[in-house]
């Protein structure tokens, strides 16, 4: 099998994870990094004997075959644009862009180069839903709490795209029908964009998912719930424990609950990740998650933050 060669656009906290793994992937040559900070992308560079480049141009020349798109959100539209319309895969951190339309522009693009443009939402890679997904038969709740303290980093966008995005990516994944309603509520603390942001969302199946987002927490906390007729399910996210609540059928015997535990593999969520990218890269199938989930999380981000908007005009008038 001829190598791939990949390059990363982004070095940061993310993008040295993906340099990372491209460099100790069998058939996979990290052709070279990219970096805003000419420092850091040396160091990163060194590191994984690959070669460093200080403008994304240059790095496209080097007849890379695939891109990882780890720069600020603000810049994922220009960055994904430039690498698709030089004939290149790409795999951009979510959210896809920043706004609707500039999502809608790159998943045009990549169909009219015929590229594989995938998103980047690793929680769809988590170990804990292999085991999760075969057991979800008809939800009709979800719950999602996604709360972490502040970093700093992807300020340049609120945490509805920033955080939430995962969860809202992650619900929409189980089909629940389309949007119906959207109840939401959300304020900045640190930032002046929004830092907290509770919702609650109703689904033309009649399923309703209540999602809460901080990014100005004490503490991290990443937990799904999905509620069926007979039971519940809860996921961790950070440990990979899994309770599955199922009402006692014995006949005879007093309702009840009986309870599972499950536990998922300890096999990293972002090589998962990587790893299908480069098989859809190679197949030519459609990506895990691709351009048009991303879109469609992106237009329900937009809905959100345009009722806490008007939330706040409200608030504003009172």
């Amino acid at each position: 099998m001829k190598p791939l060669r990949v390059g990363v656009i982004g070095v940061g906290h993310l993008g040295q994870h993906h340099a990372r793994l491209y460099a100790g992937m069998p058939n996979v040559t990290l052709a070279g990094v990219v970096d805003a900070d000419q420092e850091r992308a040396k160091l990163i560079a060194d590191r994984h004997g690959t070669a460093v480049y200080d403008d994304v141009a240059v790095l496209l020349r080097q007849q890379v075959d695939a891109v990882s798109i780890a720069v600020p959100t603000s810049s994922h539209h220009a960055v994904a644009t430039q690498c698709l319309q030089a004939g290149v895969h790409v795999l951009v951190e979510k959210p896809l862009a920043v706004t609707v339309a500039q999502c809608q522009d790159l998943v045009g693009l990549a169909q009219a180069r015929r590229r594989i443009l995938q998103v980047g939402h690793i929680e769809r890679f988590n170990p804990v839903m292999e085991k999760v997904r075969p057991l979800v038969r008809q939800p009709i709740f979800f719950e999602c709490q996604r709360v972490s303290p502040f970093t700093g980093r992807s300020a340049d966008v609120d945490v509805v795209r920033d955080l939430m995005s995962h969860d809202l990516d992650m619900v929409l994944s189980f089909r629940p029908g389309e949007v119906a309603d959207v109840q939401a509520a959300g304020a900045p603390v640190l930032t002046t964009l929004i830092d907290v942001a509770n919702v609650r969302l109703t689904f033309s199946s009649g399923c309703v998912a209540n999602l809460a987002a901080s990014r100005v927490s004490a503490n991290q906390m990443r937990l799904l719930r999905v509620f069926e007729r007979d039971g519940y399910i809860t996921v961790d996210y950070q440990t990979r424990q899994i309770s599955v609540h199922r009402r006692s059928r014995e006949a005879g015997k007093p309702l009840a609950m009986q309870v599972e535990h499950l536990q998922g593999s300890d096999e990293e969520p972002l090589k998962l990740e990587l790893d299908a990218f480069l098989q859809a890269v190679r197949s030519g199938a459609p990506p895990v998650v691709s351009g048009e989930d991303g879109t469609a999380t992106m237009v329900l981000a937009q809905r959100i933050l345009d009722v806490i908007d008007a939330f706040w005009r409200r608030h504003a008038s009172v």
